[in-house]
């Protein structure tokens, strides 16, 4: 995010960079927990900026979850919020039941132990802060992601277990309603996220879609090899080149 913020910044962008819902220290600040489908949060901040600063072209760029949460929002807006230019998804985890299951098997399960150490603590903190909701034994001998969905998430977002959440929040289901310019950057040797033929076949049929598949890249890396001027990271030169060719930028922006 960082990186990303710098480029667009330097090349005369406004940027916002948005911690997901209980993320970056704010578990105090809503009761609520946070799942790959509130696209609704998204909309929120991107709402304040139009009614705070007057913006009228937002692109997105989202990574992994965050990949997932901007091109499900950028599907459910079809073409009706016209201050939304274009989106970026890296690593998008579009499939999300699929991916889940994925990280459960063989060497991907160090990944997934990392997720859901960080899940468990933070869900612990919410059951400190909000013992009247929140029951922590829900928690015990939770062993993987889908586990941790299925009991302890989806009973208090709304869902009826897991597979109804995989299938709710995932952006597979609302791809063909995409309606601005969108790039999704995917990496073949993804060790767990998982794009199936069913949306690949999707995205080949919605004309605004572009879908980039590398051979390497892994989970959010697309590293290149760096140069005088050049840093390496590949996704962030490609989704700057990718806005900039679908925003226009008026000449004051850039000399503000």
């Amino acid at each position: 995010m960082r990186g990303n913020a710098s480029k667009l910044w330097a090349a005369g962008w406004s940027v916002i960079r948005m911690n997901m819902r209980n993320c970056g220290g704010t578990e105090h600040l809503t009761p609520t927990l946070y799942h790959s489908g509130l696209s609704v949060d998204v909309l929120e901040v991107m709402r304040w900026a139009i009614r705070t600063y007057g913006a009228q072209r937002i692109s997105l760029i989202g990574y992994s979850m965050g990949g997932n949460i901007v091109l499900k929002l950028a599907g459910e807006l079809g073409s009706s919020m016209p201050e939304l230019q274009s989106v970026v998804g890296v690593s998008p985890a579009i499939d999300l039941g699929p991916s889940a299951d994925r990280l459960h098997r063989g060497r991907n399960r160090v990944y997934e132990w990392k997720f859901l150490r960080g899940l468990l603590v933070r869900y612990q903190r919410k059951c400190e802060l909000f013992p009247q909701i929140y029951d922590p034994s829900r928690a015990n001998n939770v062993r993987s992601i889908r586990d941790f969905d299925e009991r302890v998430m989806t009973p208090y977002c709304g869902f009826t277990g897991a597979d109804d959440y995989y299938h709710r929040a995932a952006a597979a289901r609302v791809l063909d309603r995409i309606a601005v310019p969108a790039l999704i950057l995917h990496a073949a040797d993804d060790p767990f996220v998982r794009i199936t033929s069913e949306t690949r076949a999707v995205m080949a049929a919605n004309p605004n879609v572009t879908f980039l598949e590398t051979a390497h890249g892994g989970h959010c890396a697309f590293l290149a090899e760096p140069g005088e001027s050049y840093d390496g990271y590949w996704a962030e030169h490609t989704a700057l080149a990718f806005l900039q060719q679908h925003v226009h930028i008026p000449q004051e922006a850039h000399a503000r």
